[in-house]
């Protein structure tokens, strides 16, 4: 075999027979495209639409849904002659050192194209939904803990760095962001999005993609469309949304990543849209993703989604008939491995059942997509371009995927993240003296910090022989480091789910003899019931899982102050304890640095600024709810439930004190295609830096179709110093409040309307309102709509502290 270290010149090995312009990078893509499929046989075609998931098997625990009963052998041997469209996970099987990793799939690549006619290799994908999914990278806060940063600039970062790593080992595509939106906080993978606001979402998840495609990855947009709306919050169960609740609240953030963050990637979702399965909906992936939105790249399979067509969907006889149905609807590629798009297809295109049209529109995306990531180039190498002449020692040394810079911006992002939801009497922040009882089942657990998708709780746990390749310190081990001074006694109390409260007396006990007690409570992240969140591991209602609600109140009944610290993949009703606790404060997963990160918010050495990207309910029943509500959905009186939430969203406390004041007055009147400038002054009044988060919610009194009582529409992070003050300003254009009307179009349409400024969601946190008149026609507006309200903060140099 040729050295994988050595470059690879395919114009020495390939036949005269398929030389042409396809080989000259100075061509247009296109071009050199259009040429190379002309050349291709209809097995070759068919096999760069497909993956092989190498290491995958039918047996044990699986990472994807049916992956035991959909995973057919593979003759590695025999397929790859005909070329190969995609490596599946050769990271994120199973544990691999990232420098043997890498010299590996060079290996795999120059087998890959030196088997083949046309010397192609793979695109090699991963997983990177919260850092690249593999052995030994950085586990960053999952995005629930981005989206309660609202941090763009950051989590653009961080995905940067994500992309770096994964381009230092040979990976070209990422299967993240995902942009569901959460519609329903009992489903699994609430913890893998990144709020219940279509905004939020959007501009988080737009800043992610920006940051990955930046780093030369391909991002991959996910679950489009609809996943999180599933009927009773089941995993990969129908969703039964209408029209509207489609158009302005679960479609919006793809349609910005796409057009202001420059995704190249789609993938479908599982999911099926008033009976019409995503991966067969032509309407969607054709009519809706490229004709009108001018999508370009390539849509992959969510993986086994072709073959759930047949299996699940029942909407295809057999494989060759899922086959048809994806291709015609739009699905280039099949993930994770070979089953209709195989043998199947080349059947089915020769007996006439399946146009080879298909197959070229579906092939030409991919070549199309190769082409720009220089895979059809003549002087291609199968290593990155950092390790190119090295040897293999050499490469081991060059490879480090949690560096302290990757671990600093984990710190960084996950301090932002933590929310501080209750702080009755000003318990926190601790003095760090005396004697702290350090209870519950996520205390000292390493896992506690990480989400479904990390690598130790997503492939990790099924090689326990195996270290965890990262240095994840528990919350114990921050608040040991945090506090020196302290005494420490921890106990778990019970477990995270079952039924056993034996050890709850002696946690309790540890309390009463404590100073201050921090009772740490949570999930626990996995797959397909394996965990309390995540993947499959959908809840019946938002209790705390297992016994945990009885150790709290034992806790609470030993008459020491309780900090509630949670740590968990979605929000839990916690109105049973809200008047009880003595602070609450929220951390979503945050990341292999959120132990430290949590004990430094504890000791006030971090301020905390998160912000809810999820309501908190008061009572565990009564979902689905989200604060998108029409004035039918909220609290009245022809209902003894009331759903409101016990902390709204956008929600979140600080150590220090803000005060707003207007800015220049805002207009009275604007036309529907107008702007108008929304300012204020925000300052900190308090002894203590901090920041705020300003919210901008559009509530319209009166339209033709019923609307939400407050949409976020803008936001901005603040940081001030002690008496320092800025200025902030949103414009605001009529586009960003328009909705779809009752023609199915989205409109503005003239009237009135009032901008809230605003702390959170509520009424109650309304500092400012703005009320203003849209003047003249009607309008109709499509993709080419203003999707971002610009923003700036002016920052005025601090004040000298006050003296009394």
């Amino acid at each position: 075999m040729a050295n994988p270290l050595a470059p690879h010149d395919r114009r020495t090995e390939a036949a005269t027979a398929v030389d042409g312009p396809w080989q000259d990078p100075a061509l247009p893509p296109k071009e050199r495209v259009a040429d190379l499929v002309s050349r291709m046989t209809l097995q070759e075609k068919t096999a760069q639409l497909y993956g092989i998931w190498v290491g995958a098997d039918a047996d044990g625990d699986g990472v994807a849904p049916h992956q035991n009963d959909m995973t057919d052998p593979v003759d590695w041997e025999g397929l790859i002659p005909r070329g190969l469209g995609q490596l599946t996970r050769p990271f994120g099987t199973a544990p691999v050192d990232p420098a043997v990793g890498a010299v590996s799939l060079a290996r795999a690549q120059e087998t890959i194209a030196a088997a083949g006619r046309f010397g192609i290799p793979a695109l090699a994908h991963e997983e990177c939904l919260a850092g690249f999914t593999a052995w030994g990278a950085t586990a960053y806060p999952v995005p629930l803990s981005w989206g309660a940063a609202w941090n763009p600039d950051l989590v653009a970062e961080m995905a940067c760095r994500i992309g770096s790593d994964m381009r230092s080992v040979g990976i070209h595509q990422g299967l993240a962001p995902v942009l569901d939106v959460v519609r329903d906080l009992r489903w699994g993978r609430v913890e893998e999005t990144m709020g219940e606001d279509p905004y939020l979402v959007a501009t988080i998840g737009t800043a992610y993609v920006r940051g990955l495609e930046s780093a030369g990855i391909v991002a991959t947009l996910k679950h489009f469309a609809g996943y999180a709306a599933s009927a009773g919050a089941r995993n990969l169960s129908p969703v039964r949304s209408g029209a509207r609740e489609l158009a302005d609240v679960i479609l919006p953030p793809f349609e910005m990543a796409l057009i202001e963050g420059g995704a190249r990637s789609v993938m479908q979702s599982y999911t099926e849209i008033d009976g019409v399965p995503s991966a067969a909906d032509p309407a969607l992936l054709t009519g809706l993703l490229r004709d009108t939105w001018g999508f370009d790249g390539t849509v992959v399979a969510d993986y086994f989604a072709i073959g759930f067509l047949e299996t699940l969907h029942k909407v295809a006889e057999d494989r060759a008939d899922a086959a048809r149905l994806a291709l015609r609807a739009g699905v280039d590629v099949e993930l994770p491995t070979v089953r209709s798009y195989g043998d199947e297809l080349v059947s089915a295109v020769l007996n006439g059942s399946v146009a080879e049209e298909l197959v070229d529109r579906a092939l030409s995306r991919v070549l199309l997509q190769k082409c720009e990531l220089g895979l059809l180039d003549p002087d291609w190498t199968p290593l990155p371009e950092q390790l190119r002449g090295a040897g293999p020692e050499q490469v081991r040394d060059m490879i480090d995927l949690d560096p302290p810079e990757n671990r600093a911006l984990a710190r960084q992002l996950a301090e932002q993240a933590v929310i501080l939801l209750a702080n009755t009497g000003d318990t926190l922040p601790l003095s760090g003296t005396g004697r702290i009882a350090v209870v519950g089942p996520r205390a000292d657990d390493a896992l506690a910090m990480l989400g479904c998708y990390s690598f130790p709780s997503h492939v990790g746990v099924q090689h326990p022989e195996v270290a965890t390749g990262i240095d994840i310190p528990t919350l114990l081990d921050g608040l040991r480091a945090e506090f020196p001074d302290a005494a420490f006694d921890s106990a778990p109390g019970c477990e995270v789910d079952g039924a056993d409260t034996t050890g709850i007396a002696a946690a309790a006990g540890l309390a009463r003899d404590a100073d201050v007690c921090i009772a740490v409570l949570g999930d626990r992240a996995g797959l397909f019931g394996r965990g309390t969140s995540g993947e499959g591991c959908d809840a019946d209602d938002l209790a705390l899982p297992g016994v945990q609600g009885e150790l709290l109140d034992a806790l609470l009944d030993s008459g020491t102050p309780v900090v509630l610290v949670l740590l968990t993949g979605r929000p839990y009703a916690l109105g049973r304890w809200s008047d009880r606790a003595a602070a609450v404060v929220q951390a979503f997963f945050p990341g292999e640095e959120g132990g430290p990160a949590i004990a430094a918010v504890l000791s006030g050495r971090v301020n905390p600024s998160g912000r809810l990207p999820v309501s908190v309910p008061r009572h565990p029943g009564g979902q689905p709810w989200t604060y998108l509500q029409p004035p039918l959905g909220l609290a009245n009186g022809v209902s003894n439930l009331d759903p409101t939430p016990l902390y709204p969203f956008g929600h979140g406390l600080s150590y220090t004190s803000f005060a707003w004041e207007p800015g220049a007055p805002a207009p009275q009147e604007i036309p529907t295609d107008g702007s108008a400038d929304i300012e204020l002054t925000v300052r900190n009044t308090g002894d203590r830096a901090g920041t705020e988060v300003v919210q901008l919610y559009v509530h319209d009194p009166v339209a033709q179709t019923t609307r939400p009582d407050a949409r976020l529409i803008g936001y901005a992070r603040v940081p001030l110093d002690a008496g320092q003050e800025a200025r902030v300003r949103f414009r605001v254009h009529t586009d960003l409040v328009s909705f779809t009307g009752v023609s199915g179009r989205r409109v503005v349409e003239p009237g009135a309307l009032e901008l809230r400024l605003a702390a959170s969601s509520a009424a109650s946190d309304v500092r400012h309102t703005v009320r203003l008149r849209l003047t003249g026609p009607e309008r109709t507006l499509d993709h080419r709509r203003r999707l971002v309200c610009d923003t700036s903060v002016e920052s005025e140099k601090a004040a000298a502290p006050a003296r009394g």
